[in-house]
């Protein structure tokens, strides 16, 4: 089984920004030595509980803490950005790290309505994600779509993208760009299915891919026993309602927290969770061997949910234990 990881560097309680991206050195340095294919970071803005909202910045101070192991996006938000900027800053990466880095794009704003507007971005932005895509595919490659622009450094450095999403519209974007194509299972699980099977049956070879190729995002709370993973799984659902459903300058008491796990807010989160594998690690390599079938999936990315970061390391080795994953 082909294993990644999808590290949110989450912020834990009393915990500052600086703390969680130590730990997602330490968090990928691990992954490294216990044989896992890559780990990307996603782009969230606003988010007091995610620090990894400059993702290039992130991706670049952790491979100058590894060796081997691939890093990427997973993903940018492209219409927050210029397709020209990611071009420079990834190509940035892929000269200093050759053959390490991953970019995935993603169409969504990773952030609310308000911060949209402070991100100057255009509500419409979106509409253009297919040509930026495209545009942006050019600049890497040693093709450019806007004449006399290059992306320097990027240009020829031709770093694999991938498609991103949770809806019928990027598993059909991904497959008539013959691109890899992830779906965000591990918080919008209802369209898998459908999305994979289409992007299957659509695909078209490209220069970067000559068959399908799907990534799918699942949870993962291994501990050494169940009544810890489910200890942990109660954390992680009410952190959820707090990162979700707290207004800005307040924050929800815990009584707050207890009525909307019993309210249709509640059966959102749950919802969200679908796709977990939870418990010990035969437990969990039992769900991810079934969860890899459901999906049709080449390769899963793991998303580890502990409520710490000594948690989530124990279940990033307990998971590479279990799947019989080659250790450097």
């Amino acid at each position: 089984m082909t294993l990644s990881v999808l590290d949110l560097a989450p912020i834990g309680p009393h915990e500052t920004a600086r703390d969680a991206l130590e730990a997602s050195v330490r968090f990928a340095q691990r992954a490294e030595e216990l044989g896992y294919e890559r780990v990307w970071y996603a782009e969230h803005h606003n988010f007091e509980s995610i620090a990894s909202s400059a993702t290039a910045v992130v991706i670049a101070h952790v491979a100058a803490h590894t060796q081997r192991i691939r890093l990427g996006a997973g993903g940018v938000m492209l219409p927050n950005h210029a397709p020209l900027v990611i071009a420079e800053q990834f190509g940035t990466l892929a000269t200093l790290h050759p053959d390490r880095i991953d970019l995935g794009l993603g169409r969504a704003p990773g952030t609310n309505q308000v911060t949209m507007r402070a991100l100057r971005r255009d509500p419409s932005a979106a509409d253009t994600f297919p040509q930026d895509v495209v545009e942006l595919q050019g600049y890497l490659a040693d093709e450019t779509r806007i004449p006399t622009v290059h992306a320097i450094p990027g240009r020829g450095t031709d770093v694999p993208l991938y498609i991103l999403g949770s809806s019928l519209f990027g598993a059909q974007l991904a497959a008539a760009l013959g691109l890899p194509y992830a779906f965000a299972s591990h918080f919008s699980p209802g369209a898998l299915q459908d999305a994979v099977r289409v992007y299957r049956e659509q695909f078209q070879p490209s220069q970067q891919l000559d068959r399908p190729y799907v990534i799918a995002a699942v949870n993962a709370l291994a501990a050494d026993t169940d009544e810890e993973s489910q200890r942990q799984f109660e954390v992680r659902r009410r952190a959820l309602v707090r990162g979700l459903f707290s207004r800005p300058g307040s924050k929800l008491t815990d009584e707050d927290v207890e009525a909307l796990l019993h309210s249709a807010q509640g059966a959102h989160i749950d919802q969200m969770l679908t796709y977990t594998a939870s418990g010990t690690p035969d437990a969990v390599k039992t769900y991810l061997d079934e969860f890899r079938a459901h999906a049709d999936a080449d390769e899963l990315i793991v998303a580890h949910q502990g409520d710490s970061a000594a948690a989530r390391l124990r279940s990033l080795e307990l998971v590479a234990e279990t799947a019989g994953l080659v250790a450097a």
